[in-house]
Protein backbone atom coordinates (compact mmCIF):
# COMPACT_ATOMS: atom_id res chain seq x y z
CA UNK A 1 0.00 0.00 0.00
CA UNK A 2 2.71 2.51 0.64
CA UNK A 3 4.53 1.74 -2.31
CA UNK A 4 1.44 2.48 -4.60
CA UNK A 5 0.71 6.02 -2.27
CA UNK A 6 4.14 6.72 -3.39
CA UNK A 7 3.68 5.79 -6.91
CA UNK A 8 0.18 7.94 -7.39
CA UNK A 9 2.34 10.82 -5.48
CA UNK A 10 4.78 10.55 -8.48
CA UNK A 11 2.54 10.23 -11.44
CA UNK A 12 0.45 13.15 -9.62
CA UNK A 13 3.81 15.29 -9.30
CA UNK A 14 4.78 13.99 -13.12
CA UNK A 15 1.58 15.12 -14.83
CA UNK A 16 1.34 18.26 -12.89
CA UNK A 17 4.72 19.23 -13.96
CA UNK A 18 3.93 18.36 -17.60
CA UNK A 19 0.46 19.89 -18.27
CA UNK A 20 0.25 22.96 -15.69
CA UNK A 21 3.56 23.35 -16.69
CA UNK A 22 5.99 23.73 -14.50
CA UNK A 23 9.35 26.09 -14.68
CA UNK A 24 11.32 22.86 -14.31
CA UNK A 25 10.25 21.83 -17.82
CA UNK A 26 12.82 21.94 -20.99
CA UNK A 27 12.63 20.55 -24.32
CA UNK A 28 9.76 20.73 -27.18
CA UNK A 29 8.59 17.27 -26.63
CA UNK A 30 5.04 15.98 -26.99
CA UNK A 31 3.44 15.98 -23.15
CA UNK A 32 1.95 13.05 -24.27
CA UNK A 33 4.99 10.89 -24.97
CA UNK A 34 5.48 12.45 -21.46
CA UNK A 35 2.25 11.19 -19.79
CA UNK A 36 3.22 7.58 -20.69
CA UNK A 37 7.01 8.00 -19.62
CA UNK A 38 5.25 9.30 -16.48
CA UNK A 39 2.52 6.98 -15.93
CA UNK A 40 4.85 3.78 -16.81
CA UNK A 41 7.29 4.89 -14.51
CA UNK A 42 4.94 5.60 -11.71
CA UNK A 43 3.28 2.30 -12.13
CA UNK A 44 6.44 0.00 -12.32
CA UNK A 45 7.68 1.95 -9.08
CA UNK A 46 4.70 0.14 -7.44
CA UNK A 47 6.13 -3.05 -7.76
CA UNK A 48 9.63 -1.79 -6.37
CA UNK A 49 9.22 -4.22 -2.95
CA UNK A 50 7.22 -7.21 -4.90
CA UNK A 51 9.12 -7.29 -8.03
CA UNK A 52 12.17 -5.27 -7.84
CA UNK A 53 13.40 -6.02 -11.48
CA UNK A 54 11.05 -4.62 -12.52
CA UNK A 55 12.64 -1.44 -11.98
CA UNK A 56 14.88 -1.47 -14.81
CA UNK A 57 11.71 -0.58 -16.86
CA UNK A 58 11.69 3.24 -15.21
CA UNK A 59 15.23 4.54 -16.87
CA UNK A 60 14.38 1.75 -20.18
CA UNK A 61 11.09 3.22 -20.90
CA UNK A 62 12.35 7.03 -21.40
CA UNK A 63 15.39 4.87 -24.00
CA UNK A 64 12.55 3.50 -25.24
CA UNK A 65 10.39 7.02 -25.96
CA UNK A 66 13.42 8.72 -26.67
CA UNK A 67 14.73 6.24 -29.51
CA UNK A 68 10.68 6.45 -30.93
CA UNK A 69 10.96 10.28 -31.11
CA UNK A 70 14.02 10.80 -32.73
CA UNK A 71 15.44 12.38 -29.22
CA UNK A 72 12.70 14.82 -29.16
CA UNK A 73 11.73 14.35 -25.29
CA UNK A 74 10.81 16.87 -22.72
CA UNK A 75 13.44 17.00 -20.19
CA UNK A 76 10.93 17.24 -16.51
CA UNK A 77 12.79 16.74 -13.32
CA UNK A 78 9.62 15.42 -11.07
CA UNK A 79 8.27 12.84 -14.04
CA UNK A 80 12.01 11.92 -15.24
CA UNK A 81 14.88 12.12 -12.85
CA UNK A 82 12.52 11.72 -9.59
CA UNK A 83 11.02 8.08 -10.77
CA UNK A 84 14.76 7.00 -11.65
CA UNK A 85 16.28 8.46 -8.30
CA UNK A 86 13.43 6.25 -6.58
CA UNK A 87 14.45 3.53 -9.11
CA UNK A 88 18.48 3.54 -7.95
CA UNK A 89 17.30 3.96 -4.38
CA UNK A 90 14.98 1.01 -4.50
CA UNK A 91 17.06 -1.24 -6.33
CA UNK A 92 20.18 -0.90 -4.27
CA UNK A 93 18.03 -1.52 -1.04
CA UNK A 94 15.41 -4.28 -1.44
CA UNK A 95 16.87 -5.86 -4.79
CA UNK A 96 19.42 -9.16 -4.52
CA UNK A 97 22.89 -8.40 -5.37
CA UNK A 98 22.46 -9.06 -8.90
CA UNK A 99 18.92 -7.19 -9.17
CA UNK A 100 20.56 -4.50 -7.43
CA UNK A 101 23.55 -4.10 -10.07
CA UNK A 102 20.93 -4.31 -12.95
CA UNK A 103 18.77 -1.93 -11.48
CA UNK A 104 21.37 1.05 -10.60
CA UNK A 105 23.07 -0.10 -13.84
CA UNK A 106 20.62 0.46 -15.89
CA UNK A 107 19.36 3.88 -14.14
CA UNK A 108 23.35 4.68 -14.01
CA UNK A 109 23.74 3.99 -17.94
CA UNK A 110 20.55 5.83 -18.79
CA UNK A 111 21.89 9.70 -17.25
CA UNK A 112 25.46 9.06 -19.02
CA UNK A 113 23.44 8.50 -22.06
CA UNK A 114 21.24 11.57 -21.63
CA UNK A 115 24.44 13.53 -20.85
CA UNK A 116 25.74 12.63 -24.01
CA UNK A 117 22.93 13.52 -26.07
CA UNK A 118 20.95 16.52 -24.23
CA UNK A 119 22.76 19.59 -24.56
CA UNK A 120 20.68 20.83 -21.56
CA UNK A 121 22.02 18.49 -19.20
CA UNK A 122 25.34 19.19 -19.88
CA UNK A 123 26.26 22.49 -18.37
CA UNK A 124 28.50 21.80 -15.55
CA UNK A 125 26.12 23.00 -13.09
CA UNK A 126 23.63 20.37 -14.24
CA UNK A 127 25.89 17.86 -14.15
CA UNK A 128 27.14 18.79 -10.45
CA UNK A 129 23.47 18.75 -9.51
CA UNK A 130 22.05 15.31 -11.16
CA UNK A 131 25.32 13.39 -10.52
CA UNK A 132 25.15 14.77 -7.02
CA UNK A 133 21.60 13.83 -5.96
CA UNK A 134 22.07 10.00 -7.79
CA UNK A 135 25.56 9.74 -5.82
CA UNK A 136 23.72 10.89 -2.51
CA UNK A 137 20.82 8.62 -3.08
CA UNK A 138 22.77 5.59 -4.01
CA UNK A 139 25.04 5.95 -0.80
CA UNK A 140 21.90 6.50 1.78
CA UNK A 141 20.52 3.25 -0.33
CA UNK A 142 23.41 0.94 0.82
CA UNK A 143 24.07 2.52 4.03
CA UNK A 144 20.57 1.97 5.10
CA UNK A 145 20.23 -1.60 3.83
CA UNK A 146 23.61 -2.19 5.55
CA UNK A 147 22.03 -0.99 9.21
CA UNK A 148 18.68 -3.31 7.88
CA UNK A 149 21.22 -6.15 7.83
CA UNK A 150 23.21 -5.51 10.81
CA UNK A 151 19.30 -5.44 12.47
CA UNK A 152 18.26 -8.58 11.34
CA UNK A 153 21.17 -10.24 12.28
CA UNK A 154 21.24 -8.82 15.61
CA UNK A 155 17.55 -9.61 16.63
CA UNK A 156 18.61 -13.20 14.97
CA UNK A 157 21.56 -13.03 17.63
CA UNK A 158 18.93 -12.20 20.02
CA UNK A 159 16.19 -15.11 19.37
CA UNK A 160 18.82 -17.48 19.20
CA UNK A 161 20.56 -16.61 22.02
CA UNK A 162 17.40 -16.44 23.94
CA UNK A 163 16.23 -20.20 23.17
CA UNK A 164 19.23 -21.48 24.32
CA UNK A 165 18.88 -19.73 27.52
CA UNK A 166 15.42 -21.34 27.69
CA UNK A 167 16.50 -24.63 26.41
CA UNK A 168 19.66 -24.70 28.71
CA UNK A 169 17.28 -23.91 31.72
CA UNK A 170 14.75 -27.19 31.01
CA UNK A 171 17.96 -28.88 30.88
CA UNK A 172 18.71 -27.80 34.44
CA UNK A 173 15.64 -28.62 35.35
CA UNK A 174 15.37 -31.59 34.02
CA UNK A 175 18.64 -32.27 35.47
CA UNK A 176 18.07 -30.96 39.09
CA UNK A 177 15.14 -33.03 39.15
CA UNK A 178 16.24 -36.29 38.14
CA UNK A 179 18.99 -35.53 40.52
CA UNK A 180 16.29 -35.16 43.24
CA UNK A 181 14.43 -38.18 41.86
CA UNK A 182 17.82 -40.49 42.83
CA UNK A 183 17.80 -39.27 45.97
CA UNK A 184 14.93 -39.46 47.33
CA UNK A 185 14.75 -43.35 45.85
CA UNK A 186 18.08 -43.19 48.67
CA UNK A 187 16.13 -42.42 51.24
CA UNK A 188 13.19 -43.87 50.79
CA UNK A 189 14.95 -47.27 49.96
CA UNK A 190 17.00 -46.78 53.49
CA UNK A 191 14.32 -46.64 55.13
CA UNK A 192 12.32 -49.55 53.78
CA UNK A 193 15.42 -51.11 54.55
CA UNK A 194 15.29 -50.09 58.17
CA UNK A 195 11.75 -50.69 58.21
CA UNK A 196 12.19 -54.35 57.34
CA UNK A 197 15.29 -54.94 59.62
CA UNK A 198 12.79 -53.92 62.72
CA UNK A 199 9.92 -55.70 61.58
CA UNK A 200 12.61 -58.79 61.28
CA UNK A 201 13.37 -58.18 64.84
CA UNK A 202 9.95 -57.84 66.55
CA UNK A 203 8.77 -60.87 64.63
CA UNK A 204 11.43 -62.55 66.40
CA UNK A 205 10.98 -61.59 70.07
CA UNK A 206 6.91 -60.80 69.63
CA UNK A 207 6.77 -63.82 72.29
CA UNK A 208 9.35 -62.83 74.81
CA UNK A 209 9.50 -59.21 74.80
CA UNK A 210 6.29 -56.78 73.95
CA UNK A 211 8.79 -53.63 74.62
CA UNK A 212 10.85 -54.50 72.29
CA UNK A 213 8.00 -55.21 69.88
CA UNK A 214 6.14 -51.94 70.30
CA UNK A 215 9.72 -50.03 70.14
CA UNK A 216 9.83 -51.95 66.65
CA UNK A 217 6.50 -50.93 65.35
CA UNK A 218 6.72 -47.36 67.08
CA UNK A 219 9.84 -46.96 64.68
CA UNK A 220 8.35 -48.42 61.77
CA UNK A 221 5.61 -46.19 61.73
CA UNK A 222 7.51 -43.32 61.98
CA UNK A 223 9.82 -44.39 59.29
CA UNK A 224 6.85 -44.81 57.00
CA UNK A 225 5.50 -41.59 57.93
CA UNK A 226 8.38 -39.98 56.68
CA UNK A 227 8.54 -42.11 53.75
CA UNK A 228 4.95 -41.57 53.00
CA UNK A 229 5.54 -37.79 53.05
CA UNK A 230 8.77 -37.65 50.79
CA UNK A 231 6.79 -39.55 47.99
CA UNK A 232 3.58 -36.91 48.34
CA UNK A 233 5.64 -34.07 47.75
CA UNK A 234 7.74 -35.44 44.75
CA UNK A 235 5.63 -38.34 42.78
CA UNK A 236 5.57 -36.12 40.11
CA UNK A 237 8.79 -36.23 40.02
CA UNK A 238 10.11 -39.86 40.69
CA UNK A 239 11.72 -41.35 37.75
CA UNK A 240 13.01 -44.68 36.47
CA UNK A 241 16.43 -44.90 38.13
CA UNK A 242 19.15 -47.58 37.33
CA UNK A 243 21.08 -48.78 39.84
CA UNK A 244 19.97 -47.29 42.83
CA UNK A 245 21.56 -47.90 46.36
CA UNK A 246 20.69 -48.27 49.35
CA UNK A 247 23.26 -46.37 51.42
CA UNK A 248 21.77 -43.00 53.04
CA UNK A 249 22.14 -40.00 51.43
CA UNK A 250 23.50 -36.47 52.97
CA UNK A 251 22.74 -35.06 55.47
CA UNK A 252 22.16 -32.30 58.61
CA UNK A 253 25.42 -34.42 60.11
CA UNK A 254 27.57 -34.27 57.18
CA UNK A 255 27.57 -30.46 57.35
CA UNK A 256 31.18 -30.57 58.62
CA UNK A 257 32.56 -32.22 56.31
CA UNK A 258 31.53 -28.93 53.98
CA UNK A 259 32.96 -26.46 56.41
CA UNK A 260 36.00 -28.51 56.24
CA UNK A 261 36.82 -28.91 52.81
CA UNK A 262 36.08 -24.92 52.35
CA UNK A 263 38.52 -24.25 55.11
CA UNK A 264 41.12 -26.52 53.34
CA UNK A 265 40.41 -24.15 50.58
CA UNK A 266 41.59 -21.30 52.22
CA UNK A 267 38.25 -19.61 53.22
CA UNK A 268 37.95 -19.06 56.98
CA UNK A 269 34.67 -20.73 57.78
CA UNK A 270 31.99 -20.17 60.85
CA UNK A 271 29.55 -22.68 61.49
CA UNK A 272 26.86 -22.07 64.09
CA UNK A 273 23.73 -24.37 63.67
CA UNK A 274 20.57 -24.41 66.74
CA UNK A 275 19.68 -27.70 68.14
CA UNK A 276 16.69 -27.52 66.74
CA UNK A 277 18.05 -28.79 63.61
CA UNK A 278 19.11 -31.63 64.51
CA UNK A 279 15.85 -33.50 63.72
CA UNK A 280 14.96 -32.72 61.24
CA UNK A 281 13.97 -35.91 58.37
CA UNK A 282 15.93 -36.97 55.85
CA UNK A 283 14.60 -35.48 53.06
CA UNK A 284 14.39 -31.61 54.68
CA UNK A 285 17.96 -32.33 55.65
CA UNK A 286 19.28 -33.30 52.42
CA UNK A 287 17.88 -29.77 51.15
CA UNK A 288 19.35 -27.78 53.82
CA UNK A 289 22.87 -29.98 53.28
CA UNK A 290 22.77 -28.82 49.39
CA UNK A 291 22.15 -25.62 49.70
CA UNK A 292 25.10 -25.02 51.94
CA UNK A 293 27.38 -26.99 49.86
CA UNK A 294 25.80 -25.11 46.57
CA UNK A 295 26.26 -21.85 48.34
CA UNK A 296 30.03 -22.88 49.55
CA UNK A 297 31.02 -24.29 46.31
CA UNK A 298 29.93 -21.19 44.51
CA UNK A 299 31.96 -19.14 47.46
CA UNK A 300 35.17 -21.25 46.61
CA UNK A 301 34.89 -20.91 42.68
CA UNK A 302 33.16 -17.58 42.06
CA UNK A 303 33.38 -15.19 44.82
CA UNK A 304 37.11 -14.59 45.48
CA UNK A 305 36.32 -14.32 49.19
CA UNK A 306 38.25 -14.82 52.08
CA UNK A 307 36.05 -15.70 54.74
CA UNK A 308 32.19 -16.86 54.83
CA UNK A 309 30.03 -17.84 57.38
CA UNK A 310 27.01 -20.71 57.22
CA UNK A 311 24.16 -20.35 60.05
CA UNK A 312 20.85 -22.82 60.54
CA UNK A 313 18.57 -21.78 62.44
CA UNK A 314 15.50 -23.09 63.70
CA UNK A 315 12.64 -21.36 65.07
CA UNK A 316 8.17 -21.74 65.08
CA UNK A 317 8.55 -20.48 61.63
CA UNK A 318 11.04 -23.30 60.06
CA UNK A 319 14.45 -23.52 59.14
CA UNK A 320 16.46 -20.96 57.96
CA UNK A 321 19.78 -21.49 56.04
CA UNK A 322 22.55 -18.43 55.75
CA UNK A 323 25.31 -18.68 53.88
CA UNK A 324 27.24 -15.14 53.06
CA UNK A 325 30.82 -14.13 51.79
CA UNK A 326 33.04 -11.10 51.68
CA UNK A 327 34.17 -11.67 48.11
CA UNK A 328 32.92 -10.47 44.88
CA UNK A 329 32.35 -12.83 41.99
CA UNK A 330 29.70 -15.07 43.38
CA UNK A 331 27.39 -12.76 41.38
CA UNK A 332 28.15 -14.12 38.18
CA UNK A 333 29.25 -17.51 39.24
CA UNK A 334 26.61 -18.70 41.11
CA UNK A 335 23.81 -18.79 37.87
CA UNK A 336 26.75 -20.32 35.66
CA UNK A 337 28.48 -23.42 35.06
CA UNK A 338 26.24 -25.91 37.34
CA UNK A 339 23.23 -23.67 37.71
CA UNK A 340 23.72 -23.52 41.54
CA UNK A 341 20.69 -21.08 42.25
CA UNK A 342 18.59 -23.16 40.35
CA UNK A 343 19.09 -26.29 41.39
CA UNK A 344 18.74 -24.49 44.99
CA UNK A 345 14.82 -23.49 44.53
CA UNK A 346 14.33 -26.21 42.91
CA UNK A 347 15.08 -29.07 45.89
CA UNK A 348 13.82 -26.05 48.40
CA UNK A 349 10.65 -25.48 46.70
CA UNK A 350 9.69 -29.19 47.02
CA UNK A 351 8.73 -28.55 50.64
CA UNK A 352 7.88 -25.46 50.26
CA UNK A 353 10.30 -22.87 50.59
CA UNK A 354 11.95 -20.18 49.33
CA UNK A 355 15.49 -19.49 48.18
CA UNK A 356 17.15 -15.62 47.64
CA UNK A 357 20.90 -14.78 46.38
CA UNK A 358 21.85 -11.48 46.20
CA UNK A 359 24.60 -8.93 47.27
CA UNK A 360 24.98 -8.36 50.87
CA UNK A 361 26.50 -5.41 52.50
CA UNK A 362 29.70 -7.13 51.24
CA UNK A 363 29.97 -9.82 49.33
CA UNK A 364 26.98 -12.21 48.65
CA UNK A 365 24.41 -13.94 50.38
CA UNK A 366 22.16 -17.09 50.15
CA UNK A 367 19.61 -17.25 51.95
CA UNK A 368 16.71 -20.45 52.04
CA UNK A 369 13.45 -21.20 54.43
CA UNK A 370 11.73 -24.25 55.00
CA UNK A 371 8.59 -23.89 56.53
CA UNK A 372 7.60 -25.51 60.11
CA UNK A 373 6.08 -28.25 58.60
CA UNK A 374 9.24 -29.49 57.54
CA UNK A 375 10.40 -30.52 60.89
CA UNK A 376 7.21 -32.57 62.00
Amino acid sequence: MVDIVLAAVVATAGLAEVWVPFVSVQGTGSPVVSTVGIVVGAALLALRRTATIALVGVPLTWVLLGVATAGDLQIIFFGQLVPMYLALYSGARFGAPRVGVAVCGSVVLTVVVADLTVPYLQEPGEILFHWGILLAVLLIALSVRRSEARAVRAAVRAERSEAESRRAALEAVAEERSRIARELHDILGHSMSVMIVQAGAAAQVVDDDPAAVRSALETIRSIGSDSLDEVRRVVALLREDENAGLAPVPGIDRIPDLIAQARAAGIEVTYTIDDGVAGLPAGPGLAVYRVVQEALTNVRRHASARSASVAITADADGVAVTVTDDGTGAATGIDRGGHGLLGMRERVALYGGTVEAGPAAQGWRVHAELPAGVRA
